[in-house]
């Protein structure tokens, strides 16, 4: 189409002015009018001025729900990746705020009046609640897991390989075997896999045993002089049943010492309570549980089951904890303040609420849910879940949509505990006139965002994963669209 053909369309300045106010930066605002028109101008397409109008208002809707938000979780998934994971309580969320906004002792030393080490409080205070020697920090778990991977499986230096290739005549093979069972070669969350995360930290992978069975004598029979070190990944995304076996961690850690070869878990969801105490939870391994068993070293995530902000928590061996901190990988992977802080908070939580120091496992005496959002859903009751959705029943009364009160089935989500089950309560809901996949869009663009489910014909939001002060907000979504 010719470019005279084209003049039809109104300029970008005129329609950021007939947008008015949208709530975004007005540069966002140009931009995204320049590319719906480029687009028009490629197809040849004039529409009218009030059709590019409501094509721009839906493309700039787009790209203002994709901002982040605040969003009403329904679904039933404690653990929600897509939903950040698990929520943080007041107190952390007061520290996140107090340390953001203010300078701070980040890597000063008050006592000294000079220069300190980052996180030293908090390393001392998670090492005291996971039972180790000592602890420290990277941005996420998979980063603990390269960072120790890398650390043991780097080659040798070149003047030792030198030495000793003028002591024995040839060029020994470099100490990064990692010996792993093959039933833990999993898959995580965004597709990353354990055999990819191995290979990219320098690591050549020794599988043992079968998917199903492994055997010490597998573990045993692996082990060289290229071992850099026994890997154990704990199965929290999945679990298998049937015809299989392993060797108990006490025997893996035995075997490991006999060997001298360091023995790391990577235990990936970080229960710091004995999940077992919540009905309908099985046993979940505990960072202290694996280390008193004979683990070197843990690693696990703090935006799980711990409960706090995205984060690699890595526990053990003071050597060998101290040993990683010297990588230079460390400084490119470390925590910023804000995440310290939030850990820091979270922490000093867990051991108020623990019996004390005495205690040789601080997490397991742990005396109350207060101030750790995920544990309060966890030890709500299905009860207090049915009084609720009962008010919300009556405060709904009269309006064109049905609702009813239904049964749910929590689940822990983020990788951990998958074959564990809560009883919950759902708000069953449907709408003479608007089928569940309409009804569920329009919750969606409700302020804040109501994410359910629909199962049965019905769209369900489930309240264990609600808090109590979001009820009113689904009340009033569900007004809007009655």
């Amino acid at each position: 189409m010719k470019r005279s053909e084209l003049r039809g369309i109104p300029s970008v300045d005129k329609l950021a002015q007939a947008l008015g106010d949208t709530g975004l930066p007005h540069p966002a605002v140009v931009a995204t009018i320049r590319r719906e028109l480029a687009v028009l101008r490629k197809h040849g397409a004039i529409p009218g001025f009030d059709d590019i109008l409501s094509r721009l208002r839906s493309a700039l809707g787009i790209l203002r729900a994709s901002r982040i938000q605040p969003v009403i979780n329904g679904t039933g998934i404690l653990v929600h990746t897509n939903f950040g994971r698990a929520p943080m309580g007041p107190a952390v969320m007061e520290a996140v705020s107090r340390i953001g906004s203010q300078y701070n002792n980040l890597e000063y030393g008050l006592a000294e009046g000079g220069r300190g080490g980052r996180a030293a409080y908090l390393e001392q205070n998670l090492a005291l609640l996971c039972g180790a020697q000592a602890s420290a920090l990277v941005n996420n778990n998979a980063s603990a897991l390269v960072l120790i991977l890398r650390h043991f499986c780097a080659e040798q230096d070149p003047v030792a390989r030198g030495a000793r290739r003028n002591r024995r005549h040839r060029d020994p093979l470099p100490k990064n075997q990692v010996v792993i069972s093959r039933g833990e070669l999993i898959q995580i969350g965004g597709g990353f896999r354990i055999p990819e995360i191995l290979e990219a930290s320098g690591a050549r992978l020794r599988e043992v045993g079968t998917t199903n069975k492994t055997s010490l004598a597998d573990f045993a029979r692996a082990i060289t002089r290229e071992t850099a070190l026994i890997l154990k990944v704990h199965r929290s995304n999945f679990f298998m049943d049937g015809f299989v076996d392993s060797p108990s961690t006490e025997a893996i850690a035995k075997l490991a010492r006999d060997k001298r070869v360091p023995f790391v878990e990577d235990l990936g969801s970080g229960a710091m309570i004995h999940t077992e105490t919540v009905r309908g939870l099985e046993h979940e391994p505990t960072p202290s549980e694996v280390l008193r068993n004979g683990v070197d070293l843990v690693c696990f995530s703090g935006d799980k089951l711990f409960g706090g902000p995205q984060a690699g928590i890595i526990a053990g061996k003071a050597k060998l904890v101290a040993a990683l901190k010297r990588e230079p990988l460390f400084r490119a992977l470390r925590c910023d303040k804000l995440i310290l802080a939030a850990l820091e908070a979270t922490v000093d939580i867990y051991l108020h609420n623990s019996t004390g120091p005495s205690s040789t496992d601080a997490s397991a005496n742990l005396l109350s849910h207060r101030g750790i959002p995920l544990l309060a859903m966890l030890h709500t009751s299905n009860d207090e879940l049915h009084v609720r959705a009962g008010k919300i029943l009556a405060a709904l009364n009269g309006l064109a949509l049905k609702a009813a009160i239904g049964k749910g089935r929590a689940q822990i989500g983020g990788g951990a505990l998958p074959r564990s089950i809560l009883t919950s309560t759902t708000l069953d809901i449907s709408h003479s006139s608007l089928r569940p996949q309409e009804l569920a869009a329009r919750l969606r663009s409700h302020t804040p965002p109501i994410v359910g489910y629909i199962e049965r014909g019905q769209l369900k939001v489930d309240l264990r994963t609600v808090f109590p002060d979001q009820d009113a907000e689904i009340v009033a979504a569900l007004r809007a669209v009655s």
